[in-house]
């Protein structure tokens, strides 16, 4: 079981316009100490970020970000930046996602009611770990932190779906108990703003698909342990282990593990 004290409220960077912007780090780890806080940040997309956000970002001194959108919803959506952003943004040129839509958006497509959006949000995610455009910005997220050249901040669009499965993996590569990882994915339901983020999900999905109740953009716009389980399940399905998948498909080897724990737990 897990050990660690997973509350949230010091995880949480709040902020105008970027959603779910927090530190993942700070976990205990089965190889001995933490995850070091202040280097392994995670949010939703800049597009909307103010100033005061920006001067945020730009506290988090990064050396990385690794934006897992593709070109379609960079284009929609194009990230603000100061004029001292300088960390070095890694991106799929092309599109990561099925429909050229965020996860959650393409699943209310096929939601008629909240056990839909449920049903079609865990089906998307046990697919993740096929989509290879995906799975080559995760490569590039995995050997940019290995470098250990300072803090890196991984997005999406909403920064749950995409974003929870690089996390997830990271955790695992780290030690961190599942149950913790799991924890850590589920803070999305517990952002600041959540409500208010819901109601404008309701927005765009009426806009898009017609009207829709808010339970079932609630599922939409959230995340159950479900959707990681699916993912999890389908990593083991097709490649036995998580780690046999970190090794021969996202080229995760021994040697950069060990580069990845040396960087980011503290004993």
């Amino acid at each position: 079981m897990s050990s660690t004290d997973t509350s949230y409220d010091s995880r949480f960077i709040p902020m105008d316009g970027v959603h779910n912007f927090r530190d993942y780090g700070g976990y205990s780890s089965r190889h001995g100490g933490q995850v070091k806080t202040g280097l392994l940040w995670r949010s939703g997309h800049h597009s909307e970020a103010s100033d005061a956000d920006l001067a945020k970002v730009d506290e988090a001194a990064l050396a990385h970000v690794i934006d897992l959108r593709g070109n379609s919803e960079r284009a929609k959506h194009a990230c603000r930046r100061s004029d001292a952003f300088s960390a070095e943004v890694l991106l799929f040129d092309g599109e990561t996602a099925g429909l050229n839509l965020a996860p959650h958006e393409q699943a209310g497509g096929r939601a008629t009611d909240a056990a839909s959006a449920h049903e079609a949000m865990t089906q998307l995610y046990a697919n993740l770990p096929n989509r290879e455009p995906l799975l080559w910005i995760l490569r590039h997220y995995f050997a940019a932190l290995s470098q250990g050249q300072g803090a890196s901040l991984v997005h999406c669009a909403a920064g749950k779906d995409r974003t929870g499965m690089a996390c997830d993996l990271l955790h695992h590569v780290l030690g961190v108990h599942p149950d913790d990882a799991m924890a850590d994915y589920l803070l999305t339901n517990h952002a600041p703003n959540n409500e208010e983020r819901i109601e404008h999900g309701r927005e765009l999905m009426d806009k898009k698909y017609g009207a829709m109740d808010i339970e079932t953009v609630r599922v939409l716009m959230g995340v159950h342990e479900d959707y990681l389980h699916a993912a999890r399940k389908a990593v083991e399905a097709s490649h036995g282990s998580v780690d046999a998948f970190l090794c021969d498909v996202l080229e995760v080897d021994d040697a950069m593990q060990d580069a990845l724990r040396l960087h980011y737990l503290s004993q």
